[in-house]
């Protein structure tokens, strides 16, 4: 692969696609160094690995809308609320399969305005509350949803016992009467054909309201090496306009 020039990445964070008013995002993930260096080492350092410890840094152009999925409203309340919320960094787009960096992180800091004539801009940090995951979109945000369904399937591997498969849901909008829900759970098979499909883990309920960021994961062992997302939706002529993404650790 050639050289990336930062071009077309999509930055959600929670329930908001932050990609139009973002111009920066940064992930950092460190291994805590526990030093065991023992007497007769020859003056040599030996260290362990402690504690994995991950780090997310956006930045873009601030505005004021209403909608709580926009910068101000998603940045203040996701400080307030001291709840972690999933954040997804799609380096070359979002379409279905493409590279998806993603984790879940509390919001740490939110900072806002410049002197005059500047435009305004927004600055976050937020701290890692879960594994970074290397993974695939499994859902593309632009896809709306209308009636029960599944997704690409994608062939991440099986889970040994000590591994877990993650994923993070975006809802990024609402539409319909009667209450509109959509219900997104992870499925796996051992053929691409998804013949006899298990589900693995279900996302709480989500409506306009409630339930539009959330992350779970399934636990191995799984031998099944396919893997998809499938939703089923309630309401009067509901859509729905949704990312979610897949990784194993």
């Amino acid at each position: 692969m050639a050289t990336l020039v930062l071009l077309d990445t999509r930055i959600f964070a929670g329930a908001a696609d932050l990609t139009g008013h973002g111009n920066r995002v940064e992930l950092t993930a460190d291994l805590e160094e526990k030093k065991t260096t023992p007497f007769g080492n020859g003056g040599w350092q030996t260290v362990l690995g402690g504690l994995f410890s991950t780090s997310v840094a956006a930045a873009g152009q601030w505005e004021a809308s209403a909608d709580s999925a926009s910068v101000d409203p998603f940045s203040w309340d996701g400080l307030i609320g001291r709840s972690p919320a999933p954040w997804t960094f799609c380096p070359e787009g979002a379409t279905a399969g493409e590279l998806a960096w993603f984790t879940r992180a509390l919001r740490t800091s939110y900072k806002l305005g410049d002197v005059v004539g500047e435009v305004a801009p927004w600055d976050a940090a937020a701290a890692g509350s879960a594994p970074l995951l290397r993974g695939r979109v499994a859902h593309p945000p632009g896809t709306a949803r209308t009636a029960a369904g599944s997704g690409t399937t994608i062939e991440l591997g099986a889970l040994t016992a000590s591994q877990r498969l993650y994923a993070a849901l975006h809802l990024l909008s609402v539409a319909g009467t009667g209450s509109p829900s959509i219900t997104v759970r992870m499925e796996s098979d051992d053929s691409a054909a998804f013949t006899s499909p298990t589900t693995r883990a279900t996302f709480s309920a989500a409506t306009a309201a409630s339930g539009r960021a959330q992350f779970v994961s399934a636990a191995g062992p799984v031998t099944d090496t396919w893997w998809r997302v499938a939703w089923s939706v309630t309401g009067t002529a509901p859509s729905f306009l949704f990312l979610a993404a897949l990784g194993i650790a």
